[in-house]
């Protein structure tokens, strides 16, 4: 699988071309009743899911032209460079974040996709939701087999002791409370680090970051081996509101397709690797995704 060739976190530019086969691709079907019936006998369904499925709870995606926070592109601050030369700007993002999200709820397509995974692990069958995602949405939605191969916006690391912690806190800190406005005319605020947030494990007081997997850094290796597992034993993969640009994750999708196994794709628009697949669903997902993982008449009542 291409996550043991691409550890890192990054855009993908030509890769899926190494993918095409040598004959020319059949255009997607939309046709729901076929997938249904494929649906109806998948014992393994991984769903790999992307902003697009959180944008619909009015999550900001940050991608296109009007990823910007402040006067910054939201992805120059998402690398550990831009950390470590502004810790206070990076985390004025970030609790801005963290803020927004409280006030978001799980939308449709995270309660089709929670309700789904109940109800099939009664029958024997599997939903591994793999997303991109670091909101908590499908978590708080109900889902429980997540790998957040990103990280989770409400954890910590420290940078000196490495400890790890969900953190829910509001504000994360003192010093961050009413910060963090995305407005292009708000100054920094330059909050000193001893003020930023610290770590409480066993004393150490160590500058803690978000737990989240910054551009150019490794995802976390034991995370890609439970996704390399649940991709290589799934027998339907749907792949829902992800650009298709940021590998490892971009790959996914592609190389199940690429055995086989029928891949749905359900997004507002084409993606890089919609040719790739059996299905495409145009629309909104929490439009389109509850009819596909609703019960089917085959199903235990």
């Amino acid at each position: 699988m291409i996550v043991r060739q691409l550890p890192c976190r990054g855009f993908i530019h030509s890769h899926l071309k190494g993918l095409q086969s040598s004959h020319d691709m059949a255009r997607p079907s939309s046709d729901l009743a076929a997938l249904r019936e494929i649906f109806s006998k998948a014992k393994n369904i991984a769903i790999v899911t992307g902003a697009g499925v959180s944008a619909e709870s009015g999550v900001p995606t940050f991608r296109g032209a009007g990823g910007y926070w402040r006067k910054w592109q939201a992805q120059k601050l998402a690398t550990p460079e831009a950390f470590s030369r502004n810790p206070s700007r990076v985390w004025e993002f970030y609790h801005h974040r963290r803020e927004v999200m409280l006030t978001k709820d799980p939308n449709p397509a995270h309660q089709a996709i929670a309700e789904c995974e109940e109800r099939l692990s009664k029958q024997g069958r599997t939903v591994t939701v793999i997303t991109q995602n670091i909101d908590e949405l499908h978590r708080r939605a109900g889902s429980k087999n997540i790998l957040e191969i990103h990280g989770n916006l409400f954890k910590t690391r420290c940078m000196s002791c490495g400890h790890e912690a969900d953190n829910y806190k509001s504000p994360i800190c003192a010093a961050l409370e009413g910060k963090g406005a995305p407005d292009p005319d708000t100054d920094d605020a330059q909050i000193p680090d001893q003020q930023l947030p610290r770590c409480e494990h066993k004393g150490c007081h160590g500058l803690l970051r978000p737990a989240v997997v910054w551009f150019g850094e490794n995802l976390d290796s034991d995370i890609l081996t439970r996704a390399e597992k649940v991709l290589d034993s799934c027998d339907l993969c749907l792949v829902v509101g992800t650009s298709s640009i940021v590998y490892p994750a971009a790959m996914f999708a592609p190389q199940v397709a690429a055995r086989g196994v029928p891949v749905a794709e359900f997004n507002m628009e084409n993606t890089p690797a919609t040719m790739r697949f059996k299905f495409h669903f145009h629309g909104p997902c929490g439009t389109t995704l509850p009819p596909a993982l609703g019960r089917h008449e085959t199903e235990p009542a």
